[in-house]
């Protein structure tokens, strides 16, 4: 622990990086006692970190019985689908408008570093490529103080796209789905950007069948 930082603060980022991962599970049971022991800390900022997950809606916590990994919530996550939709349909149209070809540069530079770690080897790099790749879209279009409100508002969607990304295929759909994007940009051609775009953010709620079959107790439908 970096004790220059607020610990509950890192406890929570940590935590919260392996629900999203789904290193934990839902339905997973989080000890406080040996949360304590593993970071070193005294149950404070324990208990703080996991209130902080339950408002995310990352946890649910029993008092005085448990706190467990929330199950996914569709619901949650179709609304987060919706808002990420409506922002970047209107940043990538505005890029396209405004600076194309400075903005499918940066953007061509992420995706060719993602095409290396196209692999089941490397998926925590390539997912975090993935978010970098949309975050420049932000950022260029000049709207990177909505990056963190959209980040907590879509812990749901990116935990079914963690359970997604392993499946066959998916990755290259990705990248496929990134290039379409790049190629639109730098030719200006609003269409055929929002197209994209729109395809590669439904992709993963497209198949929801598919993976409430195969995962069937990691999700909460209503």
């Amino acid at each position: 622990m970096d004790r220059s930082r607020q610990v509950a603060l890192q406890i929570h980022e940590i935590l919260r990086d392996r629900i999203l991962t789904v290193e934990l599970a839902p339905g997973t049971v989080l000890s406080r006692a040996s949360l304590q022991v593993e970071f070193g800390v005294s149950q404070t900022p324990v208990r703080d970190a996991l209130m902080r997950l339950q408002e995310e809606g990352m946890v649910e916590i029993y008092p005085q019985y448990a706190t467990v990994v929330a199950r996914i919530d569709i619901r949650h996550a179709r609304q987060a689908q919706f808002l990420r939709l409506s922002v970047e349909l209107e940043a990538v149209r505005r890029l396209t408008l405004e600076s194309p070809a400075q903005t499918a540069a940066e953007l061509d530079d992420i995706l060719t570093r993602q095409e290396i770690v196209a692999s089941p080897k490397t998926y925590n790099v390539f997912d975090s490529l993935d978010r970098e790749f949309h975050r420049k879209i932000y950022e260029r279009a000049g709207i990177l103080e909505l990056w963190a409100t959209v980040r907590r508002q879509s812990v749901h969607l990116d935990r079914l796209r963690r359970l997604n990304l392993p499946m066959p295929g998916k990755m290259q759909t990705v990248l496929e789905d990134h290039r379409a994007i790049v190629k639109a940009v730098r030719s200006g051609d609003t269409d055929a950007a929002a197209s994209a775009l729109r395809r590669h953010l439904s992709g993963t709620l497209s198949i929801i069948d598919v993976i409430s079959e195969q995962f069937p107790n990691y999700i909460r439908s209503s």
